[in-house]
């Protein structure tokens, strides 16, 4: 989402920030199979496992989960109703998820490597739409 956002020109706009809804691996690298895909891809990252912490609803406009379970999650996290309509899950955005009614990004640590692959396949085809879902509040 990240490179979308600087892509377009809005990181002055756009804050793309990431965190997990539990703490099993705080301080990590991202997973080595995960950053061969993403180097392969032309993505390049800084990133450290992290976990989100409900007092950050008040500064973000939108908290992206990617499957059911830690969509539940943050929504057990969120104090207000208006804390818990920011909470969505990434492929809501994602044209292929809306076909089949599967919004959920399956976890790719336990499959193949080509798990990786697919997973980043979603995730770029929901970012692409949510991009534009973002766009259009703000009217960029």
């Amino acid at each position: 989402m990240r490179h979308l956002v600087d892509e377009a020109g809005l990181s002055d706009r756009i804050v793309v920030d990431s965190a997990g809804t539990a703490g099993y691996h705080l301080g990590d690298d991202a997973d080595p199979r995960s950053r061969a895909v993403l180097e392969a891809a032309g993505y390049s990252f800084d990133h450290v496992a992290r976990r989100f912490e409900s007092s950050w609803f008040a500064d973000r406009d939108l908290v992206i989960a990617l499957d059911s379970g830690h969509r539940d999650l943050l929504l057990r996290a969120a104090h207000t109703p208006e804390e818990r309509a920011k909470v969505h899950r990434l492929r809501e955005w994602d044209p292929e998820a809306r076909r089949s009614g599967d919004k959920d990004v399956p976890d790719p640590y336990y499959g193949g490597d080509r798990g990786f692959d697919d997973v980043l396949e979603m995730v770029e085809r929901s970012c692409e739409g949510l991009l534009e879902h973002v766009r259009a509040q703000l009217g960029a």
